[in-house]
């Protein structure tokens, strides 16, 4: 099928080279949250290395095979007709990548028993797009995350159509289970950030109740433990 090639700049070295294609669906391009994503984890406010990362919705790959190159254990996950795509991604950046990266498929809302334990880090770009898909993505979130699990959400804000009602609903819903932080703007890459271009930093909520000299002592949720954010 006919590509064409999009280069993300690296820090610490060449740049990654991501096929595209023209045609296929929107998986099947690098999207700019994906940009901004890719570029904030450059920035080091998480640290990466040895830390297990899962990407739904990965599309290309761009983020998820970039935090490979920060020496994360990435996986990344999306449709099956994605797979082909994510692998010729993989082989053509394999000799970047300073931890591991491999692909799986994914459905949203099905089971995930085989990518526990939970990860370190969920990573998250444009995945919310239509809204037969909010609470198959939100019971995934669930599923996978643990207690000390960090979600980084990056979406581009759309004011067309549909789009804000489905945002609204989609953060309407995820509140119910989860703290949602906003990175600020300053925090984002330097060249790679946009006004409308927003990152969240989530996590599950908990109620610890924990024996403590023969009674009860409720801890509420402790921040997330990864980002220094």
């Amino acid at each position: 099928m006919a590509g064409f090639v999009r280069e993300l700049e690296r820090r610490g070295g060449p740049a990654l080279r991501l096929e595209q294609r023209a045609a296929g669906g929107v998986g099947c391009v690098v999207w700019d949250a994906a940009l901004v994503l890719a570029k904030f984890l450059e920035t080091g406010a998480c640290p990466l290395a040895r830390r297990h990362v899962l990407e739904l919705g990965a599309g290309t790959g761009a983020v998820g095979i970039m935090a490979a190159t920060l020496g994360a254990n990435v996986t990344v996950t999306d449709l099956e007709e994605l797979q082909e795509l994510l692998m010729v991604n993989i082989e053509n950046n394999k000799h970047l990548v300073t931890g591991s990266v491999r692909a799986k498929v994914l459905k949203w809302g099905e089971d995930v028993s085989e990518f526990q334990p939970p990860p370190d880090y969920i990573l998250m770009a444009d995945c919310i797009y239509y809204e037969e898909s909010l609470e198959p993505l939100l019971k995934t979130l669930k599923d996978l995350t643990g207690p000390d699990t960090c979600v980084l959400c990056c979406y581009e804000q759309r004011t067309m159509g549909k789009n804000p009602e489905i945002e609204r609903k989609y953060f309407e819903l995820l509140q119910l289970d989860f703290e949602l932080e906003k990175i600020p703007l300053d925090k984002h890459d330097e060249e790679y950030r946009s006004e409308d271009i927003h990152i969240m930093n989530i996590h599950r909520k908990q109620t610890l109740v924990e024996l403590w000299r023969g009674g009860y002592r409720i801890t509420p949720q402790r921040d997330c433990l990864q980002c220094g954010l």
